[in-house]
């Protein structure tokens, strides 16, 4: 089986930024715990801030992958291109968010991207990750 996984904007700063809302633990350490946990899946890490860049990689993995995971940041509530990549491709995606965004700021309320997933995610810190992988295995 072959997972993409997506981090949008700022998701490079895990770890560092905002400790109390995103924890202090860095994606990369929490991916080798991830491919740890589930050696049966062959997974793919890809991290960009630009909105054309994660809209070339839903392209590029949306046709051949068994499934993708999309944490795609502030993106999730303003990105059309995104929620079209996303509506465009065979490949079935899980929206994920460390946080839980409606209990946040009222403009992270909105999910334009969410409509066009398999389901979403949130709430639960990294393993939110966790449980989007357990989506498409179990």
């Amino acid at each position: 089986m072959k997972i993409l996984i997506i981090n949008g904007p700022n998701l490079n700063l895990l770890g560092v930024r905002e400790k109390s809302i995103y924890g202090s633990e860095s994606f990369e350490s929490f991916f080798q715990q991830l491919k740890s946990e589930f050696p049966e899946v062959e997974f793919t890490y890809y991290q960009s801030n630009v909105e054309g860049e994660i809209v070339n990689k839903l392209h590029e993995f949306g046709f051949s992958a068994d499934g993708i995971i999309i944490n795609a940041g502030a993106y999730t509530h303003t990105s059309v291109a995104i929620r079209d990549a996303i509506a465009g491709i065979n490949t079935p995606v899980v929206e994920v968010h460390i946080s839980n965004t409606l209990t946040r700021e009222d403009f992270r309320h909105k999910s334009l991207i969410g409509p066009v997933c398999k389901g979403c995610i949130m709430g639960f810190g990294l393993k939110s990750y966790t449980l989007a992988v357990k989506s498409f295995v179990i």
